[in-house]
C-alpha cells in the first residue's frame, strides 16, 4: 500500500495527496508532517518495514472539505485519491487513483468563495520578449477570455493583478527569471502545462479564436490543464471571448490599491471601498460584473455612452426598475449552479434554487421588453 502511495505521490509532487483508506483520507511522510502543522491535527506514525516509523496523519472523509478549504486558502494544492474498485472484490491492494486536483484557481465550492467575486485561473504563453498570450477562466462560472499583451512583463503582471488571478499556468521552460518575478509579485500559485495543441475535448470552446494561432494556443494550454486536473465534464465552460487590453484603462497595482477601488488599504476588505459604496446589485452575477467594471474602466467613448444610456433607461422607468429588482431577489447564482450541475457535485438545494431562478426568467424578460430594452 505504501508503494502504491509513493507511486501516485510521484505524479503530484506539488500537492498534498489525500489518500483514501476506509473512512479517512491519510497522508504520509513529508505531507503528513506539513499537514499536521498547517491543519493543527495530530501527527502519528506507523510501521513501514524499516527501523524508522512512517509519519502519518489523517482526516475523516465527511470532514475533508473543511480541511481541503483551509489548505487551498493558504495557497496549497490537494490531490484527491479515491478507491476505484470494491475492496471485497480486489485481489491484493485496492486500486486507487487521483480523481481530482483541487487548486487555488479551481475551487468550485466552499465557505471561502465570495459570491460576488470571481476565482480566476490564468495561463500565459510568451511569444518573444514583448508579446504574451493570456487566457483566464473562472471554473465556477464558466467564463473564459483571452487576449494578447503587447508590452513587457510588467504589463502582463498588471493585467494578471487586475484579474486577481489565484493561479497561473505556465510552460515549464519559462525562464527562471520570469518565474521568480511571478512568484514575488503575484499572490498566486504557479502550475505547469506544456501541451497547447487543440483537442477534440474542447468542442466549440476554441471556435471564436481558431484562426488566431497565439490566442488558440494560450487558451488550449489552460484547457489542457483544466481537463487533466479536474477529470470530469466541463460542459458549462463558455466559448472563449477575446478582447484587447487597450479597451480598458491601464491602472497599475499600486494605484489601484491606493485608490481603494475594490478593497481598502487598511483592512484589505470590501467595506469602505468604491465597490462597497456602489454595490446595490441583487444577484451574485451582477455583483461580479460590477466588480469587473470597476477594476477595468472603459476607454471607448461609444461603449461608455452605451452604458450610460442603459443607466438612463432604468432611471426613467421607476416602476419597471423596482419590479425588476424584486424579481431579481428570487434569482440565485445561475452561473455557479450550472457549473455544479456540469461538475457533478450538485445538491437537492442547488436544484431547487435553479428551478426558482428559471421561473423568474419569463417575467424578467417581459419587464425589460416593456422598458424598450
Amino acid at each position: 500500500m505504501i508503494q502504491q502511495y509513493l507511486k501516485i505521490k510521484a505524479e503530484y509532487q506539488d500537492a498534498f495527496l489525500f489518500f483514501r483508506l476506509g473512512d479517512f483520507y491519510e497522508m504520509f511522510f513529508e505531507d503528513a508532517t506539513r499537514a499536521s502543522q498547517e491543519l493543527e491535527i495530530t501527527l502519528t506514525a506507523r510501521e513501514g518495514g524499516s527501523d524508522e516509523k512512517i509519519p502519518m496523519c489523517g482526516v475523516p472523509y465527511h470532514a475533508a472539505p473543511n480541511y481541503i478549504e483551509q489548505l487551498i486558502a493558504k495557497g496549497f494544492k490537494v490531490a484527491i485519491c479515491e478507491q476505484t474498485e470494491d475492496p471485497k472484490q480486489a485481489k491484493g491492494v485496492v486500486r486507487r487513483e487521483v480523481v481530482q486536483l483541487i487548486t487555488p484557481g479551481t475551487m468550485m465550492e466552499g465557505k471561502g468563495m465570495l459570491e460576488k467575486e470571481n476565482i480566476f485561473i490564468a495561463s500565459i504563453t510568451p511569444y518573444g520578449e514583448k508579446t504574451f498570450g493570456l487566457a483566464y477562466n473562472d471554473l465556477s462560472t464558466g467564463e473564459l477570455k483571452a487576449t494578447i499583451i503587447y508590452g513587457d512583463f510588467n504589463d502582463l503582471i498588471n493585467e494578471l493583478a487586475s484579474l486577481g488571478a489565484k493561479e497561473v499556468v505556465i510552460p515549464s521552460d519559462l525562464s527562471a527569471e520570469l518565474q521568480k518575478s511571478l512568484k514575488e509579485r503575484m499572490n498566486a500559485a504557479l502550475s505547469y502545462e506544456d501541451e497547447c495543441s487543440e483537442s477534440i475535448n474542447f468542442g466549440n470552446l476554441l471556435n471564436p479564436v481558431k484562426h488566431q494561432k497565439e490566442l488558440a494556443e494560450t487558451v488550449s494550454r489552460l484547457l489542457h490543464y483544466l481537463f487533466r486536473t479536474q477529470k470530469r465534464s466541463l460542459d458549462h465552460l463558455q466559448p472563449v471571448s477575446s478582447y484587447e487590453s487597450s479597451q480598458y484603462m491601464k491602472i497599475d497595482y499600486h494605484s489601484k490599491r491606493n485608490l481603494e477601488l475594490t478593497e481598502t488599504v487598511r483592512s484589505k476588505g470590501k467595506k469602505g471601498s468604491l465597490l462597497w459604496l456602489l454595490d446595490e446589485t441583487k444577484t451574485a452575477m451582477g455583483g461580479r460584473i460590477l466588480k469587473q467594471w470597476i477594476d477595468r474602466p472603459l476607454l471607448s467613448r461609444s461603449a461608455i455612452e452605451q452604458r450610460q444610456e442603459l443607466v438612463s433607461l432604468f432611471i426613467q422607468n421607476f416602476f419597471e426598475r423596482e419590479e425588476l429588482r424584486e424579481r431579481l431577489k428570487e434569482v440565485y447564482d445561475l452561473e455557479r449552479l450550472a457549473g455544479r450541475v456540469a461538475f457533478g457535485n450538485v445538491t437537492a438545494r442547488d436544484l431547487l434554487q435553479l428551478k426558482k431562478s428559471l421561473q423568474q426568467v419569463p417575467a424578467i424578460i417581459s419587464v425589460v421588453q416593456g422598458m424598450g430594452g
